[in-house]
């Protein structure tokens, strides 16, 4: 993402105009890198994927690693890893389920609910602020909804 202002448009037709589909790539790698930078910034020794798993565990709550797997997407095995390394740094825990022994609930500790809250997600906040700052308030919206509605699109299998 470059801080320092918007790049120009390339005029319509470009044939050095990059397709959707790398213009998406390319803005989620600004993202992910800029957000590592802020959390980096801050003290926080957070990759982007376990900034997702502490802002979904903070969300959801009290669940499975399954059920956080799924809402953060990745696979179960890099899950555990990614889990394990949090539990190190005090930012979660897992807990036996009540209902059933065999499972664990994954949840945050009061040090992971401090720094989603008093850290990552002011940073995160940070960078969308500035990834959108040359765009209204209208052309927020505007972007936001295109976005949900091609995402609707390729997950709508019918």
């Amino acid at each position: 993402m470059n801080l320092n202002g918007p790049s120009p448009t390339p005029p319509a037709g470009d044939a050095h105009a990059p397709s959707l589909g790398m213009l998406l790539t390319m803005v989620r790698s600004e993202m992910v890198r800029a957000i590592e930078a802020e959390l980096a910034g801050q003290g926080l020794d957070l990759s982007f994927t376990q900034y997702l798993i502490l802002k979904k565990a903070q969300q959801l709550g009290a669940v499975s690693a399954t059920e956080l797997a799924r809402a953060v997407e990745i696979d179960g095995g890099a899950m555990t890893r990614q889990l394990d390394q949090l539990e190190r740094k005090g930012y979660l825990r897992r807990s036996p389920h009540a209902q059933d022994r065999r499972a664990l609930r994954i949840e945050l500790t009061d040090a992971g609910q401090a720094v989603w809250k008093d850290t990552a997600s002011v940073c995160s906040q940070r960078v969308i602020t500035a990834a959108q700052r040359s765009l209204s308030d209208i052309e927020q919206a505007q972007l936001h909804d295109y976005l949900t509605r091609v995402l609707h699109a390729l997950r709508d299998k019918n």
